[in-house]
């Protein structure tokens, strides 16, 4: 249900819709912001449209709020991605989701540079075999040793990964996602009191190409929806942050 309401396909049709319903009652105004709405909805199905978002999310964690070369000490946090399917053992990497490959690998990358660094992987899910215990025996099979690894099994979003680590690690860490969900996950961490660094191991962001480029797509509806899911969230944890913060303040 969630995925259909943050759809941009979902309100163009609904909007299309209403405008057909009302057209002859609405003043020109509201029936050339209809329009023009309608018109950003279906952009947004676009790899234009979609990318465009998609830059602009990315966009909102600050330079200085990335890893600096002198964060080479601080524990490496990496967020899981969820799975295609639950697993059955362990080792059945397969059911990874994509973005879970990708962000493993780029913690690794950076554990590699700093192999005194902790690699701490955070996230079980709602799953019986945990994210982060799949992505730990990975890891492992990359060469990564189990004494520099850590897991957190007990949260199921970025929030409660955070305040699930609250107290475990040092203030300082490095935190490793997406480009795309950097922006929810450093909010989720600040407010459990961290003072993270970002380390996005990569972009969903693609340049303009073909003419392809300009015409509707289901990838392009899929990653405005990522995007879309990830200000979402982050509206969420902004207003969780500040509830949070108040509550603290009121604790003698």
């Amino acid at each position: 249900m969630t995925h259909l309401l943050i759809s941009p396909l979902t309100w163009s049709l609904l909007l299309a819709l209403l405008l057909c319903l009302t057209w002859r009652r609405l003043g020109k105004p509201l029936r050339v912001a209809g329009i023009v709405l309608e018109v950003v909805l279906l952009l947004l199905c676009t790899p234009l449209g979609a990318n465009a978002l998609v830059r602009y999310v990315e966009s909102r964690t600050p330079a200085q709020a990335l890893c600096a070369a002198d964060a080479s000490r601080m524990p490496i946090v990496l967020l899981s991605a969820g799975y295609d399917w639950d697993p059955a053992v362990n080792d059945d990497y397969v059911a990874l989701a994509p973005e879970s490959w990708r962000r493993l690998r780029g913690a690794i990358a950076l554990w590699q540079r700093n192999p005194g660094s902790e690699l701490v992987i955070a996230g079980g899910g709602p799953f019986a075999t945990k994210e982060s215990t799949v992505l730990a025996r990975l890891a492992q099979d990359w060469g990564v040793p189990t004494a520099a690894l850590r897991t957190e099994t007990g949260s199921t979003t970025t929030w409660e990964s955070a305040f699930a680590l609250r107290g475990t690690l040092p203030t300082h860490v490095r935190l490793v996602s997406s480009a795309l969900h950097l922006p929810r996950a450093l909010v989720a961490f600040r407010a459990a009191g961290f003072e993270a660094c970002a380390y996005p191991n990569d972009s969903d962001y693609q340049p303009p190409g073909s003419w392809g480029y300009y015409l509707p797509q289901s990838s392009s509806l899929s990653k405005a929806e990522l995007a879309l899911h990830e200000l979402a969230g982050t509206t969420v944890y902004a207003w969780r942050a500040r509830r949070e913060a108040r509550h603290e303040a009121a604790v003698p």
